[in-house]
């Protein structure tokens, strides 16, 4: 899949519309997470859980997003830095919580899993539709659309993690889902800062 950050910028579509599809977001990944935290927890599932924490990320950079909508170019650039070190952040936290894993590794509920795995899917999905066409924007805008894109992506993991638990009645599918999450978080951090910083620096010359 290529980088949503190479290319032109396309033309973005009025404000207004984009402030009410980032409410609709909000509002579906901050229950998404509620939902699949207990999910996780209950099912024992490291990758149900680190999507979890991903809604909630996600959560708050639509959240952070709202709120700078309307300021200048270069806060909106400086909330897109944050947001790219904050993703970065979270894909660390991720991999670190994978690997420790490993020494305890349990099968979670493969049906719990595949159940959560496929309602996560749904959400992301139509979270992805709604900010696809505000993709070419600035880096604000760029880390919403990969917040939600990465997320989909994530899901269809954790659902084959869910078959791959199930086949085997073991954990390490659901390991290698955690380092996968953890790795498109990483990923997109680095997308997002690099864009953001070559914003500020054509801002500050």
């Amino acid at each position: 899949m290529s980088s949503c950050c190479d290319g032109p910028t396309t033309e973005i579509p009025p404000e207004g519309a984009y402030r009410r599809v980032l409410v609709i977001v909000l509002g579906l990944n901050a229950t998404m997470f509620g939902v699949e935290m207990i999910a996780g927890m209950f099912a024992g599932s490291i990758s149900l859980q680190a999507d979890a924490l991903d809604f909630f990320a996600d959560a708050a950079t639509y959240a952070i997003t709202l709120i700078v909508l309307g300021w200048g170019p270069l806060w909106r650039s400086r909330a897109g830095l944050f947001k790219g070190f904050a993703m970065g952040l979270f894909g660390a936290w991720i991999l670190t919580k994978t690997l420790l894993g490993l020494g305890d590794a349990q099968a979670p509920n493969s049906g719990i899993m595949g159940a959560v795995g496929l309602l996560a899917l749904a959400a992301n999905v139509a979270s992805a539709v709604l900010l696809y066409r505000f993709r070419g924007g600035d880096s604000n805008m760029n880390s919403a659309w990969l917040c939600s894109r990465n997320d989909a992506i994530g899901n269809l993991a954790v659902i084959a993690a869910a078959s791959g638990v199930w086949m085997t009645g073991t954990a390490w599918p659901d390991l290698a889902v955690g380092a996968v999450i953890a790795g498109l978080a990483l990923s997109a951090s680095v997308r997002v800062i690099r864009q953001a910083g070559g914003e500020l620096k054509e801002l500050t010359a």
